[in-house]
């Protein structure tokens, strides 16, 4: 009898591993368990009374790098090509990125003419960070928050404005807690190996054998920054589930894991409440923290090196206008903490994806809040209600965006311990649980956004590298 493999969790990293397992020359026996009652996790997109596309979480995905590629093929192994909808590089979308600070809002400089002119709201040219990262040492520790990386190597404003809000974008996180080498490993490893970011990143660039299809060329002639879906993202994880189904992929959904087991033999036994599935291998691919609450006692050690991942939660304000127009033409804005503790950013849907604004002319953004004021508010166990929400998202996009009618549609969303917290010293958390699973010899892998990355990209990556090492395949194969 052939092997099988459990999935836990039907998220965009279990569903991409549970279809790397499928398309395997000799597949085992797959079984996805999902939790809730829908696919796709942090994934999700909703239309309004007319037809607009309103996304609740990631929004577009990049196509930059053998990641942003290998995320392009799968979209044309699903047979979705003509459901891309690209940003190409000419597009106000992808060149223009905004800080609101002091009260307005500055383009982010891009282009050499750009790093050589003044750009509020630096004080200097940002050539002068560029010629400090030049003629800084390396760093001799093995991590180091964000933010002192910054201010080491590109001076206090780039740390406290441009790093501290990219922190806010990304990780809806504090520049000052976050982990420089997890969080932007690009950046680490520059720096590490040629000395200085700017060298580091010109000279690591476009190494390696690059995959190719029709859609990847087409992405690299047409310089995409990003790109999304037709009917919206959520199209993937909903093609990713036909897949499964049509290849006798077992797919679960509604049955919460509550507990995990070791038999004798080796084998593993996932209780759903009041049935069980046997395992010969799980992939885990649910946040860190809940796993460790799931693992038997034989593996405390590992439960406890889990249990510390954490994870903050986020509000997203889906807002649409009727015939209001945009002060600026871009992808959105960041708001670094120093400026507005609420407010985390705000994406103009709208200006990428005018195609998935319905019938109705209108203006749709997305307002981002979190940070530390969510967090105090839910340390201190205040109600978080949806008017609470909705109110600092409005207020926001008439003060920083000019938008003082009230919205014609509003969603609200309050995802809760949606993105983890990769904090100094990630990546010991990481080895020592690779270092007790080779130990034990425990048929378990990781995968998810807890991990090596919180983006849609990562998370397929990462499902996909935990397949190639249960089935013994070259892990960059």
């Amino acid at each position: 009898m052939g092997r099988t493999v459990v999935v836990l969790g039907g998220g965009i990293s279990g569903l991409a591993a549970s279809y790397y397992l499928s398309q395997a020359p000799c597949p085992p026996k797959v079984v996805l368990v999902e939790g809730s009652e829908r696919l796709g996790g942090w994934i999700r997109s909703v239309r309004g009374p007319d037809g607009a596309v309103f996304e609740l979480g990631p929004r577009g995905i990049r196509p930059a790098g053998p990641l942003g590629a290998r995320t392009l093929l799968l979209v044309s192994e699903l047979g979705l090509d003509s459901e891309v909808l690209p940003v190409r590089g000419d597009h106000p979308a992808a060149q223009n990125r905004f800080l609101y600070v002091g009260g307005s809002l500055h383009a982010l400089p891009s282009g050499i003419r750009g790093l050589l002119r003044p750009s509020p709201p630096f004080s200097k040219p940002l050539f002068w960070a560029g010629l400090r990262d030049l003629t800084t040492p390396r760093g001799k520790d093995p991590d180091e928050t964000v933010h002192s990386f910054a201010q080491r190597r590109l001076g206090s404003e780039v740390a406290s404005l441009a790093m501290d809000s990219l922190c806010r974008g990304v990780f809806a996180g504090n520049s000052r807690e976050l982990s420089i080498r997890s969080c932007f490993p690009s950046l680490f490893q520059a720096e590490q190996t040629h000395r200085s970011i700017l060298l580091g990143l010109l000279l690591g660039a476009g190494r390696g054998p690059q995959l190719d299809s029709a859609l990847i060329r087409q992405a690299r002639a047409e310089r995409w920054s990003q790109w999304s879906l037709r009917g919206g993202l959520e199209t993937l994880p909903q093609a990713l589930n036909a897949h499964l189904t049509s290849r006798g992929v077992t797919v679960l959904q509604g049955q919460p894991v509550c507990g995990l087991s070791l038999q004798a033999e080796g084998r593993w036994k996932v209780s759903l409440g009041d049935s069980s599935l046997e395992a010969d291998h799980i992939i885990s691919a649910i946040p860190a923290s809940v796993l460790s609450k799931l693992l038997p006692a034989e593996a405390a050690p590992l439960a406890r090196a889990l249990s510390t991942i954490t994870a903050v939660s986020v509000a997203v304000v889906n807002l649409q206008y009727r015939g209001a127009r945009l002060p600026v033409q871009g992808f959105g804005h960041l708001v670094p903490s120093s400026e507005d503790p609420v407010i985390l950013g705000i994406v103009y849907d709208s200006v990428a994806f005018p195609e998935q604004d319905g019938s109705t002319p209108g203006l749709r953004l997305t307002v981002m809040l979190g940070g530390s004021w969510l967090q105090t508010l839910e340390a201190r166990g205040c109600v978080l209600s949806q008017e609470l929400f909705q109110q600092e998202a409005e207020k926001a996009a008439a003060t920083q965006l000019g938008l003082n009618e009230p919205p014609s549609h509003c969603l609200v969303h309050l995802h809760k311990n949606s993105i983890p917290q990769y904090t100094l010293g990630h990546w010991q958390k990481l080895e020592s649980a690779a270092q007790f699973l080779a130990a034990q010899k425990l048929p378990l892998t990781l995968a998810g956004a807890s991990y090596e990355g919180v983006a849609v990209n990562d998370c397929i990556e990462s499902g996909r590298q935990a397949v190639a090492r249960v089935l013994g395949t070259e892990p960059n194969s």
